[in-house]
């Protein structure tokens, strides 16, 4: 079965898709791969391809596509505005192994949306509207499947009915709506109401994103917004058995929690999946901060351990170090949700400013 056949499938069924939201240089196919061992979700997102006059694929990027080996199919991301160069790369990429081409209207980081990309685009319908035509147009409507991820707006949701007009022209294969405007960040509660109001008007799949991060708010956020499906990022950074967990409590099921141990051995193994060969310690250390400013807003018994975890391990610099604090932490076997103890808005809005 071909990835679009697979996508297709996927979104057919009864059950909701659950797909990774991408991250910047978080989500790559180290993490895919990871994922894919704690169960992983039915569909994964590259990081966005940053398309340009004079682009050629991110190699790095572009591996996701060509090692994928999840099983799962993939979506090729991009983020521009320049039409003839969205256009060439939407055509160059479906030679490659992928489901669908998405057009990133989403991004909040202030260094991409200044320059006219991403979430930055909500401030342009009309600019949008030709950048559809013109992409719907390349990718044709059989084969390789076109999908956006969209915010509400820039910074008035008022905007929102004025682009399912345009989503619906250009008859989408899917659409993944983030219920915040690119102003909000991450920083207030998502407008889950808004993405009820896509799913409920759009002849195409919904998927909703935005604080997923246990199984029973997937439960709720599904019901709230009748959308297909859910994407999820800072979650599944936190709690990779998040996808498995969702599955099994929307069917009734039980739902196991990891114990400490088997978070360690999650951190561990992480830090083994991620590490480039010959990669000096200290870099990985750095990168494994990235990772851990996630994690670390569910560990620990309350806030105050969670803080001080994340208070330590930031200041690591050796990876013997940085493993010792882990243990302090998590060796343990009592059941950790993994839901974080507050908000974690701060952590995800300074990732996106260094990574987007």
């Amino acid at each position: 079965m071909t990835q679009p056949s697979q996508l297709a499938a996927l979104l057919a069924r009864p059950e909701p898709l659950l797909a990774l939201a991408p991250m910047q240089d978080v989500t790559d196919l180290p993490f895919w791969r990871l994922l894919a061992r704690y169960g992983g979700p039915d569909v994964y997102w590259t990081e966005y391809f940053r398309v340009h006059a004079t682009w050629r694929p991110e190699k790095w990027i572009l591996e996701s596509l060509t090692g994928n080996n999840t099983g799962r199919p993939a979506i090729a991301q991009l983020i521009g505005n320049d039409i003839p160069s969205l256009v060439r790369a939407a055509k160059e990429l479906q030679h490659h192994p992928v489901a669908a081409i998405d057009l990133n209207l989403g991004c909040p980081a202030p260094v991409v949306y200044r320059k006219c990309a991403g979430g930055g685009l909500l401030r342009e319908p009309k600019r949008v509207d030709a950048i559809l035509g013109a992409m719907r147009e390349a990718i044709g409507d059989g084969g390789v499947k076109f999908t956006v991820k969209t915010r509400i707006g820039f910074d008035d949701p008022r905007v929102f009915d004025e682009f399912l007009g345009i989503f619906a022209r250009h008859s989408l294969d899917l659409l993944t709506v983030h219920g915040r405007t690119v102003a909000e960040m991450y920083r207030t509660e998502v407008h889950y109401d808004y993405i009820a109001r896509a799913a409920a008007a759009l002849p195409f799949p919904v998927l909703a994103n935005g604080n997923v991060h246990s199984p029973g708010r997937a439960a709720e956020v599904l019901d709230i917004t009748r959308a297909k499906g859910l994407m999820i990022g800072r979650g599944c950074i936190r709690n990779p058995w998040i996808f498995g967990q969702i599955r099994a409590h929307l069917r009734g099921e039980a739902v196991l929690l990891p114990r400490g141990r088997e978070v360690l051995e999650y951190v561990e193994a992480l830090y083994a999946a991620t590490e480039p060969t010959a990669a000096k310690e200290r870099l990985q250390v750095e990168k494994m901060k990235k990772y851990m400013n996630f994690v670390g807003a569910g560990v620990g018994r309350d806030l105050a351990s969670s803080k001080e975890f994340l208070h330590h391990v930031r200041r690591a610099t050796e990876r013997a170090e940085f493993f010792r604090i882990c243990r302090d932490f998590l060796d343990h076997e009592e059941p950790m949700p993994l839901v974080p103890f507050a908000p974690d808005e701060a952590v995800a809005t300074a990732v996106a400013d260094a990574h987007g």
